[in-house]
């Protein structure tokens, strides 16, 4: 039995909850509109309708506390995802092709977005992140996304054992650039994630990425490898 001050802790908690994606949806949406450098705590505070402008720091400590809530919000979503897809597709084979391992890598972020507008504004927001990062764009990632991720570049790795690791990881994170640039450009145009359009995106994305990933690597890309690695 519940005492009366229970209820009281649950509604203050739903309260604070609402508050918190409250000001999570106000900034994807400010910042895929303005540019994270343009928006301000009070521009967020504004336009989650807080009327307190203490909000933000009461429930985030400051803005790049928020930012990272958003982030590990958003994450958890892609995560249970691509965790799902991954699960499905071992049921169904335990060799898949280069094109199922590639869906695995874009398909959860393009279903999210293609279901909730504010994920779509949450691409925008932030997508280019892992295009323009000057670290490991797959730890980047693999940091984001996890054990999933993970087991998804296992698969890539068993399809790919032909490369030393240094070409594997050089491709991967090429192709994980490449996906965050694509994803940020159709997110950006005006029927996005919607439609036949929205398909033959998806489509054309997975079979450039396959492309990428399974193109011969040159002998002259060996060779200025090699050259590094004795520098």
């Amino acid at each position: 039995m519940k005492s009366q001050e229970e209820p009281r802790v649950d509604n203050r908690r739903s309260r604070s909850q609402a508050t918190q994606r409250a000001l999570m949806r106000a900034a994807e949406k400010l910042i895929a509109e303005k540019g994270i450098e343009n928006v301000s705590i009070r521009d967020i505070v504004n336009a989650a309708g807080q009327k307190n402008e203490s909000a933000l720091q009461y429930h985030f400590t400051n803005f790049q506390g928020l930012i990272r809530a958003l982030h590990a919000s958003r994450d958890a979503e892609i995560r249970a995802k691509r965790t799902a897809h991954l699960e499905r597709l071992r049921q169904k084979t335990s060799h898949p092709s280069l094109r199922e391992i590639c869906k695995l890598m874009v398909e959860p972020e393009f279903e999210l977005a293609r279901s909730h507008p504010d994920f779509r504004r949450y691409v925008r927001a932030f997508g280019h992140e892992i295009t323009l990062t000057d670290k490991s764009a797959l730890a980047m990632v693999s940091r984001k996304s996890g054990q999933s991720l993970l087991q998804t570049g296992g698969l890539l790795r068993e399809a790919f054992a032909h490369l030393d690791e240094t070409a594997f990881q050089r491709r991967l994170d090429g192709a994980l650039r490449f996906i965050s640039a694509a994803m940020v450009h159709h997110a950006r145009q005006k029927n996005a994630f919607r439609g036949v359009e929205a398909a033959l995106f998806f489509s054309s994305l997975i079979d450039a990425l396959a492309g990428l990933l399974s193109a011969p690597e040159s002998d002259e890309t060996q060779s200025i490898a090699r050259s590094l690695n004795r520098a």
